[in-house]
C-alpha cells in the first residue's frame, strides 16, 4: 500500500510540474506576442513537449490562457490576502489589496504583462480568490462605508483600477505613487469622500511575505521585451511593502 501511494504521489508530483511548465511557457509568449498571436505550436516548442502532452493537459489553447490567467490572479490575491485580512475596516482592505497587488505584479514584470495584455480573468470563473475582494466590497456596503451598488460593478472598479495602475507602473516615467492614486480613485468612486479616500490610499503598507515556490517565482527572472523590475529579486522568501 505504501509503495502505491508513493507512485501515485510522485506521478501527481510529475503532472503538475509538466502542467506548470506549459503555463510558464505560455505566459512568457503571452506576455511577448499576445494571446491571439500564441499558438499550440508555439507553446509546445517553447516547452519543448509533443502535442499529445499538450492536450493531456488542457481542451484547447484558450482553456490554458484562462487558466493561467487565474492561476496568476490567485497567486498574487493570495500574497497579498494575510496582509489585507489585518485590517478590521473594508475600505482599508479594498485599498491595501490594490495596491499591493499592483506592486506584487511590478515585481513579476512577466506576469504583470501577460495580465495587463489579456485581461484580469473574469470575476465570474470558478476558482477565483476574488471571493475575498467580494467579501470586502459587500462589507464595506452593509456598514454604509461604500455606496450601495451591484458588487460585479464594486468589482469591475476595483479590478479595472488595478490593471490600470499595473499598466502605467510597467512603463517608464510613471509616478511612483500611481498605486496609491488609483487606490484613492476607486476608494472615491466605490462612495468614500476625497479627504478619506487620500488619507487611506497613502497609508503605509505593512509588508508581504513572498515565498519561493509558484509561478509568479518561477517566471520571475524572465523579463518581457521592455520590461523593467522595480524590485531586487532574492532567493528564498523576502518581503515586500
Amino acid at each position: 500500500m505504501q509503495t502505491q501511494d508513493h507512485r501515485q504521489r510522485v506521478a501527481a508530483e510529475r503532472r503538475e510540474r509538466m502542467r506548470a511548465r506549459l503555463l510558464a511557457s505560455a505566459m512568457r509568449l503571452v506576455a511577448q506576442k499576445g494571446p491571439a498571436a500564441t499558438s499550440i505550436d508555439d507553446v509546445i516548442s517553447a516547452a519543448d513537449v509533443s502535442r499529445g502532452t499538450f492536450y493531456k493537459y488542457f481542451p484547447s489553447p484558450d482553456a490554458m490562457v484562462r487558466e493561467l490567467a487565474v492561476e496568476i490572479a490567485n497567486e498574487l490575491i493570495g500574497m497579498a490576502e494575510p496582509v489585507v485580512q489585518s485590517y478590521s475596516d473594508p475600505a482599508e482592505r479594498v485599498s491595501c489589496g490594490m495596491r499591493l497587488v499592483a506592486r506584487l505584479a511590478i515585481d513579476h514584470p512577466l506576469a504583470a504583462t501577460f495580465l495587463v495584455r489579456l485581461g484580469w480573468p473574469d470575476a465570474r470563473g470558478p476558482n477565483m480568490l476574488l471571493d475575498f475582494v467580494k467579501r470586502d466590497l459587500t462589507e464595506g456596503i452593509r456598514q454604509g462605508r461604500f455606496t450601495p451598488m451591484p458588487i460585479s460593478l464594486a468589482l469591475n472598479i476595483v479590478t479595472g483600477a488595478v490593471l490600470g495602475a499595473t499598466h502605467c507602473m510597467l512603463q517608464p516615467g510613471c509616478e511612483r505613487d500611481f498605486a496609491e492614486q488609483s487606490a484613492a480613485t476607486a476608494l472615491r468612486a466605490l462612495g468614500l469622500d476625497a479627504k478619506s479616500a487620500e488619507r487611506i490610499a497613502h497609508n503605509p503598507l505593512r509588508p508581504v511575505e513572498i515565498l519561493s515556490e509558484g509561478l509568479l517565482t518561477e517566471t520571475s527572472a524572465v523579463l518581457p521585451p521592455g520590461g523593467s523590475k522595480t524590485a531586487r529579486q532574492a532567493g528564498g522568501r523576502r518581503q515586500v511593502g
